[in-house]
């Protein structure tokens, strides 16, 4: 395995987040969102990579209309996901525009019977609790959002043992890269 192209490590970084949407095991299904607080602070949760597009440009995740996050984006829609896959010691750092899509009725009958609880419910998400047993879940598809995320900017981070990698890939430049110092 030689030292990795400006094309190779941004191929292999699309083929980890394709592998996250389909591969509940894969480090990319749960990458890191971080938003703009809207106290100011920043903010970061883990959520689900539901799709991922190389000839789009885009990823998916899906949450509460009520959540925070949609909040958080309503008032910024520019956010960074963060995928760190160990075995490869790759870090994916993904500067996205988020698009709040709510009440997709064709991707909500993509949701599964089972998950869908995890979209709605009383009370809404973050919203104090006497105790872990008094939220009632419930799926209201009229809260499910759909957070499609389009891609400004990728930068790769791989620690190879040799040398670190790093490299950064802007959409405005139709994805072509550059190297950057580790």
């Amino acid at each position: 395995r030689g030292a990795p192209t400006l094309d190779s490590l941004l191929r292999d970084a699309w083929q980890r987040l394709c592998r996250g949407v389909a591969d509940r095991r894969a480090p990319a299904r749960h990458p890191v969102l971080a938003t703009q607080g809207v106290g100011g602070g920043g903010e970061a949760r883990t959520v689900v990579l539901r799709a991922a597009s190389p000839s789009a440009g885009t990823v998916e995740i899906h949450t509460d209309a009520l959540s925070a996050k949609v909040c958080e984006l309503e008032a910024e829609p520019r956010a960074t996901l963060l995928v760190w896959d160990a075995k490869a010691r790759l870090q994916i750092r993904l500067r996205v525009t988020a698009r709040l899509v709510h009440a997709d009725g064709e991707a909500w009958a993509r949701v599964p019977q089972a998950a869908r609880g995890t979209y709605g419910g009383d009370p809404p998400p973050g919203q104090g609790i006497p105790g872990p047993e008094a939220h009632a879940p419930g799926a209201e598809r009229q809260r499910f959002t759909r957070v499609v995320c389009e891609i400004d900017e990728i930068e790769l981070l791989r620690l190879d043992p040799d040398r670190h990698r790093r490299a950064v890939y802007r959409q405005a430049d139709a994805w072509a890269g550059a190297w950057r110092a580790p």
